[in-house]
């Protein structure tokens, strides 16, 4: 690990660190026992206020004075020059792992202290209610009884220096160790303790960035305002835009944000499923290990299962559950790159959500402004128009770049949701890496923009055909009606079969050929429908026929490699014969 784990409520001083180790006892050798609840060890916890010694209650005092027992959770801290030589455990956040073994560490630690001495008193910077961790498990923790004397948190002194009555504006107070997770479904104002680092401060502007009143276009930069030192000689109170919070705020460990409002309540599902993929990435080595490259198969696969699911959906509302399982899958492929890309400061899952939603509205203008569109190929041809402009308006040069289909999905075009064949071997086909992805896919660099920029490479054949043909057609480049993409099919058939008869070489055939399966796709936009789902029905048909021949063969105890291509056709014909009966 890159150096020690942040102290929350710690000194930036040097403080003589009285580093007693814990016992070597695990926790589970102190039982819990079945003995009166009077006799069961006792932590007394004490808080060492927000700041200086004066705000130590005397309570705290008096049982600290007379403790047989004393430990410490830090002694970087303004107010543990009052408990001098009492044993810490600053050890554990040097040689942790994370900050919840830390806290876990304090507790076994506790727990054998507390059985062997007969109690112990525990001192917590702040007070011990407010957004201490190890509290909170200790409180849960059969083994001891946890008693708690309040004492002055650094909520107190904040809100008297932002003028805030809590109960009146219905503040929550959040963990900034835990931010994402605390944070989920409220919608503010929010005071965020225990900022102690620029990784919290990151995790906290990342996580509210979609979030903060203001965040529209156009709209004034959100604030929030940074609380330093709270009640010491260089106390520190001033605001900063989100986007500089942890560029511009040098954190410490009585460090504190005042978030005044939220715009929309976190979704807690989605920060518990992300705060899944972040807990994985920290202790799963396999998870650890992936990258944005090495996940493409994992989304590509989901995808493909997801069709699968959704092939297999019956009339009478079977098949939901294997489709949420499947959907739940891909969103976390989603999850997974979000975590990696906040890992390197990029973004996060509220940047993706907030980045697609403000896409959407802009390319609805006809749902969400003025624009009249009454059909779906009017919707399609300004949903064109519109992604044109926004390619011409970032610079030709992103434009080439291509959009990685993101548009071409939410535009509800037939096939966009058809990405996959959904059987086996149509999945592996689906990569088409190799071919068609090469040939002018994600647009060729240029004096000029193209009708064919951003389009994206990995697409299967079919469905990248068809995209082709639509943006050529919103161009007028098209057919009138279905007469003229049918003649075309039988031109393409054809050509190819003149190819066959007079020799032409492999090359040639497999160009005729992608000239015919080309002509196809035209004929299935023209007919609409989606070629991807037309081709995969048609496999899914035969392999359910297959299969029927192989069991009439089974049954009749017949080789199937030795009955031959008439046999076969027997066969498949009473296959046949007795779907259609």
């Amino acid at each position: 690990m890159p150096g020690p784990l942040p102290v929350s409520g710690a000194s930036a001083a040097d403080v003589p660190v009285s580093d007693v180790p814990v016992s070597d006892v695990p926790v589970s050798d102190v039982p819990v026992s079945d003995v009166p609840v009077s006799d069961v060890p006792v932590v007394t916890v004490v808080g060492l206020g927000p700041g200086r010694p004066g705000l130590v209650t005397s309570e705290a005092l008096e049982a600290l004075r007379s403790a047989k027992a004393r430990w410490l959770r830090t002694t970087r801290h303004p107010s543990a020059s009052l408990v001098e030589g009492t044993r810490s455990f600053d050890y554990l956040y040097d040689s942790a792992a994370s900050l919840e073994e830390v806290y876990e560490g304090i507790v076994q630690a506790l727990v054998v202290s507390a059985a062997s001495e007969g109690g112990v008193v525990y001192a917590v910077p702040g007070s011990p209610s407010v957004a201490e961790r190890s509290v909170e498990l200790l409180r849960a923790d059969p083994r001891v009884r946890t008693e708690v004397l309040p004492g002055v948190s650094f909520a107190d002194l904040a809100f008297e220096r932002l003028g805030v009555d809590p109960l009146a504006v219905g503040v929550t107070i959040v963990d900034g160790q835990r931010f994402a997770l605390d944070s989920a479904g409220r919608s503010g104002p929010l005071l965020v303790g225990q900022c102690d680092s620029a990784h919290v401060l990151s995790e906290v502007k990342l996580a509210i960035a979609g979030a903060l009143e203001g965040m529209v276009q156009g709209g004034p930069p959100p604030e929030v305002v940074v609380l330093q030192r709270l009640g010491l000689a260089d106390e520190a109170v001033f605001t900063v835009p989100w986007d500089e919070l942890d560029r511009s705020v040098d954190p410490d460990h009585l460090t504190s944000i005042w978030v005044p409002e939220l715009g929309a309540p976190f979704a807690s599902e989605f920060v518990r499923l992300e705060e899944l993929g972040r807990t994985l990435r920290e202790r799963c080595p396999w998870d650890r290990q992936q990258t944005h490259d090495s996940l493409t198969r994992y989304l590509l696969e989901e995808a493909y299962e997801t069709l699968e699911a959704i092939e297999e959906l019956g009339p009478d509302g079977t098949g939901y559950e294997h489709l949420e399982e499947e959907l739940g899958d891909v969103l976390f492929q989603v999850v997974a790159h979000s975590v990696i890309a906040a890992e390197e400061g990029q973004f996060a899952l509220g940047d993706v959500a907030r980045r697609v939603h403000d896409k959407l509205v802009r390319r609805h203008p006809h749902v969400f402004g003025e624009v009249v569109a009454n059909s779906a190929e009017d919707v399609s041809r300004n949903w064109e128009q519109i992604k044109r402009r926004e390619r011409a308006e970032r610079g030709w040069s992103e434009a080439g770049a291509g959009e990685a289909g993101a548009g071409e999905a939410g535009a509800g075009e037939a096939g966009a949701g058809e990405a996959g064949a959904g059987e086996a071997g149509a999945g592996e086909a689906g990569a088409g890496k190799a071919g068609f992805g090469e040939a002018g896919a994600g647009g060729r660099m240029g004096e000029y923009p193209s009708l064919m920029d951003g389009l994206p490479r990995n697409l299967p054949a079919l469905l990248y055909a068809h995209k082709v043909q639509g943006r050529a057609a919103s161009a007028g480049f098209d057919w009138e009606g279905v007469e003229g993409a049918l003649a075309k099919v039988d031109e393409e058939l054809a050509e190819l079969q003149e190819a066959l008869e007079g020799g032409a070489g492999k090359a040639a055939q497999r160009e005729e050929l992608g000239d015919l399966l080309f002509a196809a796709v035209n004929l299935a936009r023209k007919l609409d429908v989606d070629p991807e789902a037309a081709l995969r029905e048609a496999a899914a048909k035969f392999r359910r026929r297959f299969r029927a021949v192989e069991e009439l063969a089974h049954q009749r105890g017949d080789d199937l490699s030795e009955l031959g291509l008439e046999g076969l056709d027997r066969l498949w014909d009473e296959v046949k014969a007795t779907e259609a009966g």
